[in-house]
């Protein structure tokens, strides 16, 4: 019997973490690196790291974002957590028609501003549009170029008296966008806390 992709079976992470793992790693044979935010490539002797990541986010704009905001500071933070210094990103642009040109240059703005406050370059992009009602305004593709920081590495191995750094109050993010969503039905004084770590 066939089967099919379904939220239903699961909250949006537990389905991403089981199509990896039974579905891209068995065809790409990404083996354990793929488990990573971020790839470690060895490139003429040295060693980068890459990741990539896709913002589907509803609604677009938040308190204390937008959706151009979260996808630099979301692709800057797969790097830092697996030791690596974001240089670069690219990113790629799926607008539905008739998406306002006004809207747009907000999120491409606030993604500028994101950068330039973490010291990091938008070297290339793309844009395709979908046909009106293919998409929820727009969707974000970005990748992160970066490099190693020397003496820092990651393992999936944990033990014992290991700490996990907790940078601020759990769960703001996502109340914020929730409630701009309006799915709580109340209205909640909160800001998303999205932010670009790489300098902690």
């Amino acid at each position: 019997m066939e089967k099919y992709i379904s939220l239903a079976h699961g909250d949006g992470g537990e389905l991403s973490h089981r199509l990896i793992r039974d579905i891209f790693i068995e065809a790409f044979g990404s083996g354990g690196s793929a488990l990573f935010d971020a790839a470690s490539l060895g490139i003429e002797g040295s060693r980068i790291a890459v990741t990539t990541d896709s913002f589907v986010i509803k609604p677009i704009f938040f308190p204390g974002g937008t959706i151009g905001k979260l996808a630099v500071a979301g692709t800057i933070n797969d790097l830092a957590v697996s030791g690596a210094k974001t240089l670069y990103l690219t990113c790629g642009f799926v607008i539905e028609e008739g998406f306002p040109i006004s809207d747009l240059k907000r999120i491409v703005e606030d993604m500028a501003a994101e950068a330039r406050k973490t010291g990091v370059t938008i070297v290339a992009g793309d844009t395709k549009v979908v046909e009106r009602g293919s998409a929820d305004g727009v969707y974000i593709n970005t990748t992160g170029i970066g490099v190693y920081k020397e003496g820092i590495g990651c393992s999936l191995e944990f033990e014992e008296g290991d700490a996990i750094i907790v940078s601020g109050s759990i769960g703001d993010h996502g109340i914020a966008v929730l409630a701009a969503r309006g799915d709580l039905g109340i209205s909640v004084p909160l800001n998303s806390d999205c932010a670009s770590l790489n300098k902690m």
